[in-house]
């Protein structure tokens, strides 16, 4: 039987204005059965814009069939570019990671918290004139609040912030979403925490 993978977020998830093929979760899949693993194809919950509690009550009009086998996480930046708090994103990332928990069929280690790229490198954000140091350090702030949920739950957590501050070239023709080669790398770093979640 396939195994499946329930993958939770917004734009970055859904893979904005790049092929289906190129998001993350895909990408992620195809990797995963290079490695002999047999993946169905990604559920993905997912859209452009979404905020933690636009994410929590899209999940409420769901019909899901758990336990999946693996449960990604990947959300706030939204919250941060319309300048919600950190004690607001602690909250709500605590209450959509509890769901995660319960539909990886309460196994905290078959969820994958992943980190919010840092959109104040990007060419859009650059072009736009916004303060890349306010961004970069309330994007810090939200992704320490999701790395403690996560370690606090027994989760693992990936960090693609980083690749996405390597790598601000990489982007969609839209200067501000990745494109399929930052996508790439974001797999090659949740790849080996999805077999480690996945074998546990």
């Amino acid at each position: 039987m396939a195994l499946r993978h329930l993958a939770l977020g917004d734009s970055y998830t859904i893979g904005e204005a790049v092929p289906a093929g190129a998001r993350w979760p895909a990408q992620l899949a195809a990797r995963l059965r290079e490695q002999g693993l047999a993946m169905d194809e990604p559920r993905i919950v997912a859209a452009t814009g979404w905020t933690t509690d636009e994410l929590a009550a899209a999940m409420e009009r769901e019909t899901f069939a758990p336990p999946y086998d693996l449960v990604s996480l990947l959300i706030g930046v939204n919250n941060q570019y319309r300048g919600r708090g950190a004690d607001e994103y602690r909250g709500q990332f605590a209450a959509l990671h509890a769901r995660a928990v319960a539909l990886a069929g309460d196994r905290p280690q078959r969820v994958l918290v992943v980190s919010i790229p840092d959109w104040g490198v990007t060419r859009f954000a650059r072009e736009g004139g916004r303060d890349a140091a306010r961004i970069a350090a309330e994007l810090d702030t939200f992704n320490a609040l999701a790395r403690g949920q996560a370690a606090h739950a027994g989760s693992r957590y990936v960090d693609v912030t980083g690749i996405s501050r390597r790598h601000p070239e990489l982007v969609a023709d839209d200067g501000l979403h990745p494109d399929a080669a930052q996508y790439a790398l974001w797999t090659a770093a949740i790849l080996p925490a999805a077999l480690e979640a996945l074998h546990s």
